[in-house]
């Protein structure tokens, strides 16, 4: 499995805020010279992470993005749902995949849905204050 740019960056935006942002609203343009990320990037990724309330935004003077939680609420594993889509490795064991024909035969299956939830359990146990933190991670 690669985690895409677009989930890293949504991952790199979230810490920002988490660490920049005190309750103010931080304009784009901060949060991308700071992260080394476009602003036709940010321009993708904010409004996903926004229509899911995970950020709020305000146009306008003084506008920007800021956290609709304290970071401690947010679970890795719900960011890269958001900007990855279902973290299955195999089509057949996402949510909403169709019941695969082979599912009573498949040799494979059991594995590939143990790894899956290996994976969601893992990114679930991360939360943003700890990657903000780093302290788990040295």
């Amino acid at each position: 499995m690669i985690i895409s740019t677009r989930g890293r960056y949504a991952l790199r935006v979230m810490i920002d805020l988490a660490e920049n942002g005190n309750g103010e609203y931080i304009a784009m343009k901060k949060i991308a010279e700071r992260q080394g990320i476009s602003l036709k990037y940010l321009e993708r990724i904010l409004p996903v992470l926004t229509q899911n309330r995970i950020v709020e935004g305000v146009s306008g003077k003084g506008g920007g993005y800021r956290l609709t939680r304290r970071p401690e609420e947010y679970k890795v594993g719900e960011i890269l749902r958001l900007t990855e889509g279902d973290l299955a490795p195999v089509a057949c064991i996402g949510c909403g995949a169709k019941e695969c024909e082979r599912a009573e035969h498949c040799r494979t299956q059991p594995m590939w849905t143990e790894f899956y939830n290996i994976t969601n359990a893992y990114f679930d146990g991360i939360t943003l204050s700890e990657l903000v933190e780093q302290s788990r991670f040295r």
